[in-house]
């Protein structure tokens, strides 16, 4: 493979979206900072060294995404799904799979090593649940994507995996606080994911792929994201009531003409394929409430 080659560079980027790793940059760093405030050292080094492991996963998340749908054909046709980098020419379905093969072995046994040098073999469990989500959203024969579960193990796997995990490693023990703080984010990671999947509604269902959108049909699946950011606002003050985070938290509530802003707009449209156009909404609700949790847990 000559991935030296600048436009292969490129296609390399494009496939592997990393503008998207602040998705997981943000509940990893919740993490580290409530292992701080509990009194742990910032201990960076190792907070660098998560880092390196989830950018692994993350990558091949998007990648492994890329393939599966590719060969089960629910990026074909119509379809605005994954990077489109296999759609247009730019990588080969070879390349892929090659570099499918690197990050898992590469992550895994980063994964591995650390637990053997720490010896916190306790930690297992989280790794190969993240590894194991990654792979099978959309890889045969478990397809879970494909089941209705993706917004469900998102929500597990960059909420309490991911929060939980990082406050475990740096402080050396979990903690409720971790958990709870970790549930709005996984929410609102869940949220973009499921956003994502409504203007695929008709590609998806046509592959046989029963995404929870699909499931529910467009009333309800509308209905369905209200009732998404009503609770995200009530876990964030929820957490502030019960002093787990600081009152800086609240300013989440300046983000809410933006969901209302979107929920207005969608009704209006006929072609959800259109709602792509504006996922950035989600996007940034996601970036601006994740960024006033991170700091709230801090102050």
């Amino acid at each position: 493979m000559d991935i030296l080659n600048s436009n292969k560079l490129k296609a390399w980027y494009q496939a592997s979206r990393p503008p998207f790793y602040i998705a997981t940059f943000i509940p990893l760093t919740a993490g580290w900072m409530l292992a701080v405030r509990s009194g742990a050292p910032y201990q960076a080094g190792l907070f660098l060294l998560i880092n390196i492991f989830a950018v692994m996963v993350h990558f091949a998340t998007n990648l492994a995404n890329d393939y599966f749908d590719h060969v089960q054909g629910a990026d074909a046709g119509g379809s605005i799904g994954g990077s489109r980098a296999l759609q247009e020419g730019k990588l080969s379905i070879g390349e892929l799979g090659a570099s499918l093969w690197v990050l898992y072995i590469g992550a895994a046994a980063m994964a591995a090593g650390y637990m053997w040098l720490a010896n916190m073999w306790i930690m297992s469990p989280l790794v190969l649940f993240s590894i194991f989500s990654s792979l099978y959203y959309t890889a045969p024969p478990i397809r879970y994507g494909y089941l209705g579960l993706g917004e469900l193990f998102a929500g597990i796997n960059m909420g309490p995996v991911m929060v939980v995990g990082a406050q475990w490693i740096i402080a050396g023990s979990p903690s409720l606080d971790a958990f709870l703080v970790s549930l709005p984010i996984g929410m609102m990671v869940a949220g973009i994911l499921y956003y994502q999947s409504m203007p695929d509604m008709e590609t998806d269902a046509s592959v046989g792929k029963r995404t929870i959108t699909v499931r529910l049909g467009r009333k309800w699946a509308y209905k369905v994201l209200i009732f998404q950011w009503v609770i995200i606002y009530t876990l964030i003050l929820g957490l502030v009531a019960g002093r787990i985070i600081s009152p800086i938290a609240v300013a989440s509530l300046l983000t809410v003409p933006t969901i209302v802003k979107l929920l207005r707009i969608i009704p209006g449209i006929q072609d959800w394929q259109e709602l792509n156009s504006y996922g950035h909404y989600i996007r940034k609700l996601y970036l601006l409430n994740g960024l006033i949790i991170v700091l709230a847990v801090r102050v």
